[in-house]
């Protein structure tokens, strides 16, 4: 039989520990904050509809990035045990300098339409996990400030092609003289593509008070006060940016872009020069014969062709085209570091992480941003120790395999 007794306080008191008081607001949301969905849904609750749906949406049905999450579902990882994992190194080198863990911060655009601190609070994360941070030509911030908000990070910066090649050129010089060390250009926007969310909410540059947006903006009123008292909301490297993003890029950029204009690039510039928004191993072939030193497997997060192929897919065998001469990045779905460390053991160098990160600076600022380096950092830790390897370097494709049906 069951002895029941009256419970003494010395029984009680361990279990009655009042979990610490946390009086600032954001610090308490984010510290509910386990994975970068509960980021993504904190972001959800504290910012504009068009404003996160400028985020998180994607091209047309979406299908496109929801075919590049459903890929990274289907990896299954292939564990060794009885390993000693107690000590995990996350380094890895990424076109040719060190970073502290094997991943990037992606070009986004808009950033400060996120979060009023925008790219500065990005880019003092990045110096401080000791990632690269790239800078958008679509960006909020200018060159200059991002350098000289975070002067120690490595900064990389994102290229678009103008059809006057003389603004592009100017961008490039200024890049290099503010200490950018690689180049990314961007090659799958001859055309914007057909985002639904921002089109159905109205989007535009700077952000229109209608009607719809008044009401959503009493539902967030701290994001409109910050909005109104700090520096206008603009792209910084462009002169022009009123009227519809998708409007802003059929108007500006280059839709006639071809091999010789890498060429024209390669000749100019002397940092790192990567590729982005390859979708073919043909294409892999074609730039790394004009001399980039990595391709970048994008489909743009989704927000260009649907029912465009998935980048983790293309690893494996792009990798096997050009992995002996160019560096093989890859983004597009990842929202977790497993997915990080799947990539990386199917071949890739490192990979690019937008959403995830922007989530955090909608849900919290540069505390936001820290946050989900965090929580993608002890994922890519924990991942690591799980299938018994202690290093990122030594990642291969055995250590993974992709399920043929999820």
């Amino acid at each position: 039989m069951v002895q029941r007794r009256i419970p003494r306080p010395a029984d009680l008191r361990p279990l009655l520990r009042p979990a610490p008081i946390l009086r600032n607001g954001t610090e308490r949301r984010l510290a509910r904050a386990a994975s970068i969905g509960d980021l993504r849904a904190i972001a959800r609750r504290r910012t504009p509809r068009a404003v996160f749906d400028y985020a998180d949406g994607a091209a047309d049905g979406e299908l496109s990035l929801e075919r590049a999450r459903r890929a990274f579902a289907r990896v299954e990882f292939q564990p060794t045990v009885l390993r000693d994992v107690s000590l995990i190194d996350t380094g890895r080198t990424i076109l040719g300098a060190r970073a502290a863990l094997p991943f990037a911060f992606a070009p986004t655009g808009f950033t400060r339409m996120m979060h009023h601190e925008g790219e500065r609070a990005v880019a003092a994360v990045a110096e401080q996990a000791g990632i690269p941070f790239t800078l958008s030509t679509m960006g909020t911030t200018t060159i200059e400030a991002v350098a000289a908000s975070a002067p120690g990070a490595r900064r990389w910066f994102q290229l678009y092609l103008w059809r006057d090649r003389a603004p592009a050129k100017d961008l490039v010089q200024r890049a290099a003289e503010a200490g950018y060390d690689t180049l990314l250009l961007t090659v799958d926007t001859p055309v914007a593509g057909a985002r639904l969310r921002d089109v159905r909410n109205g989007l535009s540059v700077p952000p229109a008070l209608s009607l719809r947006t008044f009401v959503d903006g009493a539902l967030h009123p701290r994001w409109w006060f910050d909005l109104l008292t700090t520096e206008p909301l603009t792209f910084a490297s462009l002169s022009s940016t009123d009227g519809s993003v998708a409007g802003l890029v059929n108007r500006v950029f280059d839709p006639a872009l071809t091999m010789d204009d890498i060429a024209w690039l390669r000749g100019m510039w002397h940092g790192k020069l990567v590729i982005k928004g390859i979708q073919s191993v043909a294409d892999a072939r074609r730039v790394v014969d004009v001399g980039v030193d990595g391709v970048l497997l994008s489909n743009h997060g989704g927000r260009q062709l649907d029912r465009a192929p998935v980048p983790l897919e293309l690893v494996a065998p792009v990798v096997a085209e050009v992995g002996d001469r160019a560096e093989v990045l890859v983004d597009t779905g990842v929202t977790h570091g497993g997915d990080i460390v799947a990539a990386i053991a199917l071949g890739a160098r490192a990979a690019l992480v937008g959403r995830a990160y922007l989530y955090g600076l909608m849900a919290g600022g540069q505390r936001g941003v820290a946050k989900a380096v965090e929580i993608l950092a002890a994922q890519i830790v924990r991942t690591l120790q799980l299938i018994g390897v202690t290093r990122v370097d030594e990642l291969r494709p055995h250590h993974v395999r992709i399920r043929p049906n999820g």
